[in-house]
């Protein structure tokens, strides 16, 4: 069974860092695009940020490129997101997602099979 465990949310203020993680456990994610999004109150899940766990290929939203940097560590089987400058509208709950058929595209929210649960990032101005 396809787990993914996110960690690393929680309260910094305006110009801060954090550095998300999400464990992968289940099966080979060798092909998979993983990816992360976010969902800030009364707002839909946005795309922010994935990568091809094969190349490492990035790929990000514009609102955080030059901020965040996304990461995978093969032998641990996870995920990173690391998040710099953070900004009051960066508040959100993150997600870590799988895409295990990759190609159809990274942004698609409908396209990732698997979700985590989703960690709390709250940015104070």
């Amino acid at each position: 069974q396809v787990q993914l465990v996110e960690s690393g949310g929680g309260l910094v203020q305006a110009g801060g860092s954090l550095r998300l993680s999400c464990a992968a456990s289940g099966r080979t994610f060798s092909r998979a695009v993983m990816g992360w999004f976010r969902q800030a109150p009364g707002k839909e899940r946005e795309f922010v940020a994935a990568v091809r766990w094969s190349s490492g290929t990035t790929y990000y939203v514009d609102s955080v490129k030059g901020r965040f940097i996304v990461s995978r560590d093969n032998a641990k089987n996870t995920v990173f997101l690391q998040m710099n400058s953070l900004k009051p509208e960066d508040t959100a709950v993150y997600y870590c997602a799988a895409d295990l058929s990759p190609g159809r595209g990274v942004v698609i929210i409908t396209n990732y099979d698997y979700w985590g649960q989703g960690t709390q990032v709250t940015v104070s101005s």
